[in-house]
């Protein structure tokens, strides 16, 4: 699948991909109560990522799953009536800006070093770590760009990848909690 909002037939259903920007106290136990709400209900998180936020009362994480209209609903009414939960956004396309990091340790030989320099440059990838037989990227962009950036490296032997999961926040000014 694409970008947010991207539907999918399946089985009668249509499937529709959902980026969920969640805020919550920063308190211990909170990503395995978030996560254990959608392991209790069956749903399966595509990614998720974490982090602590402007207000070190506050973690932001950012969910990514995919379900039929009535799951989805489903899943931000159930995470609505978590405690720990303060805000729910869901990050839309074009009203918002979601990226991953990926880290890529790619085998090279001496003769195939600039070709895989010549492909991280193409893609603004930053070389973070190099030894005689290999090369360690760093890049940074949306979905398609990181997926378009490992297709084009499935020639060489990619020894290990790491990809950071979506993250994301909505556009402008929004009307977002104070957290005063």
């Amino acid at each position: 699948m694409e970008e947010n909002g991207t539907k999918k037939e399946e089985v009668g259903f249509t499937m529709r991909r959902m980026v969920l920007s969640i805020l919550v106290e920063n308190t211990s136990g909170v990503l395995s109560r978030v996560s254990g709400l959608f392991s209790r209900r069956g749903y399966n998180i595509d990614s998720l990522s974490a982090g602590i936020t402007e207000d070190p009362r506050y973690s932001r994480m950012t969910v990514v799953v995919t379900g039929n209209d009535e799951i989805l609903e489903q899943i931000e009414k159930q995470l609505a009536k978590l405690e720990d939960v303060k805000e729910i956004i869901e990050l839309k396309d074009g009203a918002s800006v979601c990226r991953e990091l990926i880290l890529v340790k790619v085998a090279v030989t001496a003769e195939q070093r600039q070709q895989v320099i010549a492909i991280a440059d193409i893609f603004r990838a930053k070389i973070v770590d190099v030894s005689p037989d290999s090369l360690m990227m760093e890049l940074t962009g949306n979905q398609a760009k990181v997926d378009a950036f490992i297709n084009l490296l499935e020639g060489y032997r990619i020894i290990e990848l790491v990809r950071t999961g979506i993250t994301g926040l909505a556009r402008g000014v929004c009307d977002s909690i104070s957290m005063e």
